[in-house]
């Protein structure tokens, strides 16, 4: 008698039926847009109210291009897509034309040091090693533009690293920098998707100095641990000369609109190596934290299995 094999799937993939469309007949209803399959009309896609749908694709795509990628967890950094390298600060410096635009051009000049720091977290976080199931952890994600962004990109790609660039589409067209994984290389519609898997596989976070779009993204992060969303991750701030004299920390503690302990949620860090020491510090403690949380549950548990029930004493349950 021969073997009964059950076949795994009776429909055709939509790939096969995509094909298929594609080398059919023309007339005149195949060839009106009511007659295209709903997942290759673009038309039907970006309607106003598929909008719910486009969520949800820009949600799952990058989640399954990670997961098959085999990324467990990514270093995330933020930055101005400003702050030059410094060869190229000091060419901006050199072409400075009014005061106004020296002094802009000096202050870059300054903060184009931490587009080296940054290129060096990215070697340091990259060095890290695949875990015993095959994922790699602290891989490098930046918003895949220039600057800051460019230099942890950089630095992954210096040690021969893969890593993520999320981009996102804006009025001037913008190219990912070219040192981004073009595997990994994703570009998004919606900021607040962008935002979330930003959040999703970070284990780490490094925040340079940045304008709007790096505050915006840090403070979300700030909150989410502040309100308990998230659980803990080391957050990195670059530059405290920087983030001093933009954000003053300590009024709002003052203001009462924060407190104190939130000051916590972060660190000030200015090289490379004092951020990398610091992420690992983090997780030493808290592998101890969970060691520790773990052998205090056993010991409850075995008291719990030898301790007398109360059934049968007076007064009972």
């Amino acid at each position: 008698m021969t073997e009964t094999r059950v076949p795994s799937r009776v429909f055709a993939r939509a790939k096969q039926e995509a094909d298929r469309v594609k080398a059919g007949i023309s007339t005149p209803q195949t060839q009106n847009p009511a007659y295209r399959l709903a997942f290759q009309d673009m038309d039907f896609l970006l309607r106003e109210d598929l909008r719910p749908v486009r969520f949800q694709l820009e949600l799952l795509k990058p989640e399954l291009i990670l997961d098959e990628a085999g990324i467990g967890s990514t270093f995330v950094m933020y930055g101005s897509a400003r702050i030059p390298e410094p060869e190229k600060a000091q060419e901006l410096l050199a072409a400075a034309t009014d005061d106004t635009s020296r002094r802009i051009a000096e202050r870059l000049v300054e903060k184009s040091k931490y587009y080296d720091v940054a290129r060096e977290l990215g070697r340091l976080a990259s060095g890290f090693p695949v875990d015993e199931s095959g994922k790699r952890q602290f891989v490098v994600c930046s918003g895949g533009g220039p600057s800051i962004m460019e230099a942890a990109n950089r630095g992954a790609a210096d040690v021969g690293a893969e890593s993520i660039g999320l981009n996102i589409v804006l009025p001037h067209e913008q190219a990912p920098n070219p040192y981004v994984t073009p595997g990994l290389s994703l570009q998004f519609h919606y900021f607040a998707l962008r935002k979330m898997h930003f959040l999703l596989h970070a284990r780490a976070l490094a925040a340079f100095p940045g304008g709007f779009g790096t505050f915006d993204e840090l403070f979300e992060l700030l909150t989410l641990i502040q309100t308990g969303k998230i659980q803990p991750i080391p957050v990195l701030l670059y530059g405290r000369q920087f983030w001093d004299r933009v954000v003053n920390f300590e009024a709002l503690v003052e203001e009462g609109v924060i407190g104190a302990k939130d000051l916590s949620i972060f660190t000030y860090c200015e090289t490379a190596e004092e951020g990398w020491e610091h992420v690992q510090r983090f997780y030493s403690e808290r592998s101890t934290e969970d060691r520790k949380a773990e052998a205090e549950w056993h010991s409850a548990e075995q008291v719990a299995a030898h301790a007398p029930t109360a059934r049968g004493k007076e007064g009972g349950y």
